[in-house]
Formats: structure tokens, C-alpha cells, sequence
């Protein structure tokens, strides 16, 4: 393996670490309805746990309002006894074959919560980067003790690998601030 690879595989890697801060940071609650908030829902379907989305069309009714129309008529109570029983707090209610969820006004309380669990999310996430920049350091290492590069390559793709690692992390603190700001708004 090359620098150039090192480096490329490393960025390649950072880039899915924000993809999965941003999976993360989408399931955080904010006053405002988000249909991607009830994705970490199973349902019980013929015997087994199946994600929401694929037993029901979930979209927006409104700024406060989640929409759930089952697939099936029969699998309208499962829905909301399993969007009634998670940890999000939502009380959905029946209308006929569609399930209305409202979101409820979350306390000043509630919205420093998220805030903090926001930020430890993207803690995780330049944890996750500063350990594939450990990784890309060691693998450079590597070459040059066995005599694939030289030590000047090495203090120059250590600097690069660090200028990758700072671009990242600006990024993952710019997605925390926004989500931060986000859960604040009122």
C-alpha cells in the first residue's frame, strides 16, 4: 500500500464516519417534526421485528405532525403500541386507517438534554476520526520502516493526514452546531 492510498482510504473512512454522525443527528429530536425520527422503530410483522418503514408510508402532515398509513389495516394497532412504547415519547392517535403523531412541545429541560446528546454524538464521531488518523500515522510508519518511503514522506503525509483530520472535524463540529441550534429553536 502507497501514501496515496493510506491517504485516500483514510479520507474515505472519515467521510463515512460524518455519514453516520449525521444518521445519528437525524434520530435527536427537535421541536419540529421529522419523519426520519421514527426509523429506529420496529413493529412485530408475522413473527418478526420489522423497521417502520417497511410496514407503513411515514411522511409529514404538518410542522408538528408525523403521518403513519399502515400498508396493511390490520397492522394499525402494532404501529402505535410500538410508537407509544419507545423512548421517543410520542402518544400517536388512530384516525380510521391513518395514524397521527404530534409532536409534542419538548421543555427547556428536554432540549438541553438533546443538546448534550447531540455533542456526545459528535464526540464519538471525531473520536472515530482521530483514530483512523492514528491508524494512517501507523500505516505510513509501517512503510518507512520497511524502507517503502522516506522519512520526509512521512513528515509530509503525517501533515497532510493532520490537515484531513482538521477539515473533518471542523465539519463535525459545524453538524453539532447546527443541530444544536435546532433543538434551541423554539
Amino acid at each position: 500500500m502507497t501514501i496515496a492510498e493510506i491517504k485516500k482510504n483514510t479520507e474515505a473512512k472519515m467521510e463515512q464516519s460524518i455519514g453516520a454522525l449525521k444518521n445519528n443527528l437525524s434520530r435527536i429530536r427537535t421541536g419540529r417534526a421529522n419523519p426520519q425520527l421514527l426509523d429506529a422503530i420496529h413493529v412485530e410483522y408475522y413473527g418478526s421485528m420489522v423497521p417502520l418503514s417497511q410496514v407503513a408510508n411515514v411522511s409529514l402532515l404538518d410542522a408538528r405532525t408525523i403521518s403513519v398509513q399502515p400498508w396493511e389495516k390490520n397492522m394499525s394497532a402494532k404501529i402505535e403500541k410500538a410508537i407509544r412504547e419507545s423512548e421517543l415519547g410520542l402518544n400517536p392517535a388512530s384516525m380510521g386507517e391513518l395514524i397521527r403523531v404530534p409532536m409534542p412541545p419538548m421543555s427547556e429541560e428536554r432540549r438541553k438534554e438533546m443538546t448534550k446528546l447531540a455533542r456526545s454524538e459528535g464526540e464519538a464521531a471525531k473520536v472515530a476520526v482521530r483514530n483512523l488518523r492514528r491508524d494512517a500515522n501507523e500505516g505510513v510508519k509501517k512503510l518507512v520502516k520497511d524502507k517503502l518511503a522516506s522519512e520526509d514522506d512521512q513528515k509530509r503525509s503525517e501533515a497532510d493526514i493532520q490537515k484531513i483530520t482538521d477539515r473533518f472535524i471542523a465539519e463535525i463540529d459545524a453538524l453539532v452546531a447546527a443541530k444544536e441550534q435546532d433543538i434551541m429553536a423554539i
